[in-house]
């Protein structure tokens, strides 16, 4: 039986632009894409003191749209993308772009892979414009998912 981990491991890759994390969380990959592509996402994807979203809405669909916004680091910030792959439970792409901004969108990918005891969450965060922006994205990915890994087990459902 696989022990499950409680603290997500995230890197930035300051040469390839990216960032990846990983984390298992004790429920099974449906309940985890479920969290990754709902409302939900306002009650984990945070960054206490420095990223928190308030809102979001999206179609979660091959070429659906996707909305956030909340504060970031004292002000209002949106995200906005378009969602690339949708493949439940298993696999989510899409989109992320800061409106307002003139970087290109990078690309994140979640892929679920059911464990004993839950889901190995992977996520690949790509095509970030700045070395600063990279780590910054490490830490949040890591406090996201630690915070998903809180909430996600006291939910029903």
């Amino acid at each position: 039986m696989s022990r499950i981990k409680t603290h997500t491991r995230a890197l930035a890759d300051v040469i390839d632009g990216l960032v990846v994390a990983s984390v298992e969380i004790t429920r099974s990959p449906e309940r985890v894409f479920r969290a990754l592509s709902s409302r939900e996402i306002i009650e984990w994807w945070v960054n206490p003191g420095v990223f928190d979203t308030r809102e979001w809405s999206g179609d979660v669909r091959v070429g659906g749209r996707w909305r956030a916004s909340g504060i970031a680091s004292g002000a209002a910030y949106a995200l906005e993308g378009e969602f690339l792959e949708v493949d439940p439970p298993r696999k989510l792409v899409q989109t992320w772009h800061r409106t307002g901004t003139p970087d290109a969108p990078s690309i994140v990918t979640y892929v679920l892979e059911p464990i004993a005891g839950g889901t190995r969450l992977s996520v690949r965060h790509a095509n970030i414009a700045t070395p600063e922006l990279r780590n910054s994205m490490s830490a949040g990915w890591r406090t996201s998912c630690d915070r998903l890994c809180e909430v996600l087990p006291t939910h029903k459902g």
